[in-house]
């Protein structure tokens, strides 16, 4: 999925030019919009989808965990 790729990229590049601050903000945002995420069944693709989403939610939440210790 392209999208997934390009929020990868803005994660790892976002720790160079945000504060941890701005950085924990934006994870919180991200991991709410996945959360508020419905899968849409009838779309080719949905599993791929669904599985990246839930990856990229993982790391968020490693990301986030790693930022607040």
């Amino acid at each position: 999925m392209a999208g997934a790729g390009a929020m990868k990229h803005h994660l790892e590049g976002a720790e160079h030019d945000d504060t941890p601050t701005e950085q924990v903000r934006h994870l919180r945002e991200l991991i709410d919009a996945l959360d508020r995420r419905v899968p849409q069944i009838e779309r080719s693709g949905e599993i791929d989808i669904a599985r990246d989403a839930a990856d990229l939610r993982a790391r968020a939440i490693k990301r986030l965990a790693a930022l607040q210790t």
